[in-house]
């Protein structure tokens, strides 16, 4: 018996017709869809405050006016996160769609995770698991929408309903953090498919037919244009056993691909050590094993669990304050000088008014002797945030705008300031597990309560376990005239990366694809060395987490986010790119390996 799930939604605005290529591109048991994350849950809690029935995704129900008639057409059901702050709202919403389309499906949500009010937040949530979602499947619903449950609690929940599992299971905490990596690599949608994915370029080598040459693997974008497989990758989608092992593919005809780098890559996102805590298990990521079953066919298994936290983890948006930016553009020579000048002059036009927060940057995307005045130019952003929306408004404006006709040659900026805008803050707290009310309201109506784990163990870090020998030994001299046994080049020739956010916090998880670069990488990628890579890092706590199946590091990096996404506190403020800046940076290879 294998249970088929498949992923159409990696966040609030991913691709809207996901929904109708995965109902119709092969056979699904359950649909789900991942639409919330940490700056979701804050733009969703400004919805509410203006209209009470709104707090949910849209979008769901939008597409829901075709993906009702085809999930009930072929037997599939629905769970998706997406009723947000108002689970119940959106389950009232679909039952009024079901009706006008004469689609007659059962409709059931989970609620309880909106905690008690705090002070000054829109919206404070505990992430529920999957319980509440098995108990409205095993109920006959053939949609479930729920509000803040963890990502892969859309897997759990049909997984406890499809094949019966109960925690007195002997091996129930092992089929769930089965379940539980499952749903982490599916629910970022593409990302498992080669969406995002740091070896891109050898795979559009392998469909031209050639390997990429050079460092960066460039080719023209016409003949990456040609390339439909890259365009519009597929979804994903796991074929689930009833021992908790899954195999990741997608359906067939679909763009993108699913091999053991793509899953490593996933499995590395957003997560940090070892034991990987959520409310119905805590996974051991260091016993996932991965193998290569087929074409786009990688096999998940060897997964072991343990209880859960006695606690949830708690999500807190508030609005921190206002925001406001200006960026200087500053063009040909003398950039240093033209930065310095505007900087003094805008810094004493704001003397007592100047906000609580100021940063400026300069971003050097200039080049000498340039082409185009666009590829002369760099850029001076300057950010300014303060509790009081004038202190960012009309005062910053002048200080930016008035000196116009009196500062450096060529002076402009790339938008004109506004009033500032409010920004938010995202903070993580725990809750204890029995003060939730995690809730299954049945498509008859019937409130069944759901109860929190007999067993739980508290979160304890994972020692780091033992190193391999290093690749390979020390350096012998070489002989005159021949050269050094190492090149120095990007980390990235040998390497890919994954990063991303968790709140202030930002992490980066770094692999290699065979054993001799993986006793290379864990000696050489340590804490010092990725702080000295990535000088941002230099002064935060660091932690580095190594995975040996994977042959992967995973660093996490304490604050280096501010307070989160929505506090925009940096140039890249979901760290996104943070590993292909790792990626980059240049340091001394073996030739062997390269």
């Amino acid at each position: 018996m294998i249970l088929r799930i498949g992923n159409a939604s990696g966040f609030y605005g991913d691709r809207f017709d996901a929904v109708r290529e995965m109902l119709t591109g092969g056979p699904l048991d359950v649909l789900t869809g991942d639409y919330l994350a940490e700056l979701t849950m804050l733009i969703l809690g400004r919805d509410l405050l203006k209209d009470p029935s709104a707090g949910y995704a849209k979008t769901f129900l939008r597409q829901m006016e075709e993906g009702l008639g085809l999930a009930h057409e072929r037997g599939v059901k629905i769970v998706a996160n997406a009723g947000g702050l108002n689970p119940a709202g959106l389950a009232d919403a679909l039952r009024a769609l079901a009706a006008r389309l004469g689609v007659p499906v059962r409709i059931a949500h989970v609620e309880g995770d909106r905690l008690p009010p705090r002070p000054g937040a829109l919206a404070a949530n505990a992430y529920l698991g999957g319980g509440g979602i098995a108990a409205a499947l095993t109920a006959g619903a053939d949609v479930v929408v729920t509000g803040r449950v963890t990502d892969a609690a859309l897997v759990t929940g049909p997984a406890q309903w499809f094949f019966g599992w109960r925690p007195e299971d002997p091996d129930w905490h092992d089929k769930m953090a089965g379940a539980v990596v499952a749903g982490h690599v599916l629910e970022c949608g593409t990302q498992a498919t080669g969406g995002n994915y740091a070896f891109f370029t050898e795979q559009l080598g392998e469909l031209l037919g050639e390997r990429l040459g050079g460092q960066s693997g460039e080719r023209s974008g016409e003949r990456f244009g040609d390339l439909a497989a890259f365009r519009r990758p597929g979804f994903p989608l796991a074929e689930l056993h009833a021992d908790g092992t899954a195999v990741i593919t997608k359906h067939p005809g679909t763009g993108g691909f699913v091999d053991t780098g793509t899953v490593t890559a996933q499995l590395l996102y957003e997560t940090a050590g070892a034991r990987y805590a959520g409310p119905d298990v805590t996974a051991r990521l260091d016993t996932v094993r991965l193998t290569q079953e087929g074409p786009d066919r990688v096999r998940i298994d060897g997964v072991r669990g343990e209880a859960p936290p006695p606690t949830l983890k708690a999500g807190l948006c508030r609005l921190g304050g206002f925001r406001n930016e200006v960026v200087f553009v500053l063009t040909g020579l003398d950039i240093e000088a033209k930065a310095a000048l505007v900087r003094a002059q805008v810094e004493d036009a704001l003397g007592t008014s100047r906000p609580r927060q100021v940063t400026w940057e300069l971003v050097r995307t200039d080049r000498p002797d340039a082409p185009t005045e666009e590829t002369a130019s760099a850029l001076l952003r300057l950010v300014v945030r303060d509790p009081d929306q004038e202190a960012v408004g009309r005062a910053v404006t002048g200080a930016a705008i008035e000196p116009a006709l009196a500062s450096y040659p060529g002076f402009h900026v790339t938008a004109p300031p506004g009033r500032g805008a409010p920004y938010g803050v995202f903070e993580t707290a725990y809750v204890p597990a029995d003060e939730v009310a995690h809730t299954a309201v049945l498509p008859d109506g019937t409130r069944v309560p759901v109860p929190v784990p007999a067993r739980t163990r508290p979160l304890e870090p994972v020692p780091e376990p033992p190193l391999p020998e290093p690749w390979p030994g020390p350096l012998p001299e070489p002989p005159p005239g021949e050269g050094k046994p190492a090149r120095r080049v990007p980390l990235g020739r040998i390497a890919g990366a994954r990063s991303g956010d968790k709140g202030g916090d930002a992490n980066v998880g770094v692999w290699v694809r065979s054993d001799p670069a993986w006793r290379w990488l864990v000696h050489t990628l340590t804490v010092d060395r990725f702080r000295a890579l990535l000088p941002e890092t230099a002064e935060l706590p660091v932690q580095r987490h190594v995975l040996p199946n994977l042959r992967a590091v995973n660093f996490t990096v304490a604050g280096l986010l501010g307070e989160g996404v929505a506090s925009q506190a940096r140039f890249d403020p979901q760290a996104k790119a943070l590993g292909e800046w790792l990626r980059s940076r240049h340091l001394d290879i073996p030739e062997e390996l390269l």
